[in-house]
């Protein structure tokens, strides 16, 4: 009688793939281990970079202008323009019992010239209040040219209880905006802020 033979018995016969098969489960499982510390490794840096997203989207959109954020200069230009551009000034305030409003409504800036606006705030609560003004232009395409040499909005501001302050602010439009294409047609530049209420500094009062 003849004996039958298990496909176990030979060890690696190429004739019986599935005499192969415990070493191609084995390389499966380690491409499975490491294709899960890929993933592991990956899934850690998307929640670091949620946290430093913030930051580094209000830099980026301040270092180019993106969305209409305006940006930050440290100098002023060289070169003035005859060109002019109307800049008008809108105000809000969210979650603080402060009023906010410009001491004009808008300016008559020269491309290039160096502005000077000022900002009044009241805290009508009886208590002290930090707030950080976030800000703007529109049109959105304006936004790369219009640029601040000093501002509020730089830092968190305190009021103490019904104290009211002036604000000021140094902006200028580039001259480059005369020549782009961006300009066309754009006779009005809207700066827009909104206080938030912030966190005060350690030490202040």
């Amino acid at each position: 009688m003849s004996q039958r033979r298990m496909p176990s018995d030979p060890p690696d016969d190429p004739r019986r793939p599935w005499t192969r098969a415990p070493k191609v489960r084995d390389r499966r499982a380690v491409k499975n281990v490491r294709l899960a510390l890929i993933c592991g490794v990956i899934f850690c840096g998307m929640v670091g970079s949620a946290f430093a997203f913030v930051p580094l989207y209000r830099a980026f959109c301040q270092a180019t202008g993106f969305a209409g954020t305006v940006r930050r200069a440290y100098k002023a230009p060289t070169t003035i323009s005859n060109r002019t551009v109307e800049v008008e000034f809108s105000t809000n305030v969210r979650g603080l019992d402060w009023d906010f409003e410009p001491d004009v409504p808008n300016q008559i800036a020269r491309l290039g010239e160096s502005k000077l606006a000022f900002f009044k705030v009241t805290n009508n609560s009886d208590k002290p209040l930090t707030g950080r003004a976030v800000y703007n232009v529109t049109p959105e395409s304006a936004g790369p040219y219009f640029s601040k040499l000093e501002c509020f909005c730089f830092t968190n501001q305190t009021l103490q209880p019904h104290q009211t302050a002036e604000f000021p602010v140094v902006y200028y439009v580039d001259p480059r905006f005369g020549t782009s294409d961006d300009s066309e047609g754009v006779k009005v530049i809207t700066l827009a802020y909104t206080f938030f209420p912030a966190q005060p500094r350690k030490g202040s009062s």
